[in-house]
């Protein structure tokens, strides 16, 4: 295993900090930015906590954050009984996939929310209508974006 580099443990940093500015906790986002350039690229729990110099216990509970969403994936090799954790090939783009995903749920909701405000002033309603709004644009762009995206990886 390699042992990282202050310079890499900044950088490992830098990812976390800016996962934890979109309410990830800040290991989730060490074990990302390691993850994205450790070598061997696939790392087991104790490697991942050397690395990072944390509990097994915080990359266990760490791990179970992020495999949900797709970027992160265990896997196991033949013959050994520890589980091995790796960005996904196709991580970054699942995980993107599931956001846009939730587009036109919450773009359902927002519309409910204009219903319900149906009587009222339109001052009250002009922020959840702008929401609304906004969510339908993505909704209608988002698909074409996606589109141009897996044509320009294949």
């Amino acid at each position: 295993m390699t042992v990282p580099t202050d310079a890499e443990l900044d950088f490992v940093d830098d990812v976390a900090a800016f996962f934890a500015a979109e309410g990830l906790p800040f290991i989730a986002g060490r074990v990302i930015g390691w993850l994205l350039i450790c070598d061997p690229p696939e790392q087991s729990a104790a490697q991942l906590a050397e690395a990072l110099q944390v509990s097994r216990s915080s990359i266990s509970s760490t791990t179970r954050l992020l495999t949900p969403s797709g970027l992160v994936e265990g896997v196991r090799r033949r013959g050994e009984r520890q589980e091995y954790f790796r960005i996904a090939a196709d991580g970054w783009s699942r995980m993107l996939a599931s956001r846009y995903a939730k587009t036109a749920a919450f773009r359902q909701v927002t519309e409910r929310g204009l219903d319900v405000l149906s009587d009222a002033p339109p001052e009250r309603r002009e922020r959840l209508a702008n929401v609304a709004e906004l969510y339908r644009f993505l909704e209608g762009e988002l698909p074409a974006l996606w589109a141009r995206w897996e044509q320009r990886r294949s």
